[in-house]
């Protein structure tokens, strides 16, 4: 091996190394596993009732959120408020009867898709029915506690 392949490899690892430095910063900048006020919000509490409820139901034990296969990608406060919706749903006859199909998402600008028997709305206004949107408003009120 030459002696210019040698100094190459040295000035690559160097130079690679000198780049990794700010990743490695970066990734210890919140550290996820220590009981600190740098953890969202979400994950410093106890998850909704609700929540615990469906991840123990689906034998999962007690999780952040609840994410089963074939839903839509969500932030896990949306997937939060998702089970409360589900369940103040539930809990109502009428709207129980009507056997709407909900599921809560995350859109690629990032905002929030409300997903109605495979339709999707953008907001709580665009919801179909007025109890629909009342549940809804309700389950975010309720998350925000």
């Amino acid at each position: 091996m030459s002696m210019t392949t040698i100094i190459i490899g040295v000035v690559v690892l160097l130079v690679a190394v000198f780049l990794l430095i700010p990743v490695f910063r970066k990734a210890r900048a919140v550290d996820l596993t220590s009981p600190t006020n740098e953890k969202p919000e979400y994950m410093r509490e106890m998850p909704p009732a609700e929540t615990v409820a469906k991840t123990l139901a689906d034998g999962e034990g007690i999780t952040v959120f609840d994410y089963d296969k074939g839903e839509k990608l969500a932030a896990p406060f949306a997937e939060q408020i998702e089970d409360i919706f589900r369940a103040k749903i539930e809990a109502d006859p009428e709207l129980a009867k009507a056997g709407y199909k909900i599921d809560l998402g995350t859109d690629t600008d990032h905002t929030l898709e409300i997903w109605v028997n495979d339709k999707k709305y953008k907001s709580i206004s665009e919801l179909p029915d007025e109890r629909l949107k009342a549940a809804m408003r309700a389950a975010v009120k309720q998350w925000n506690k």
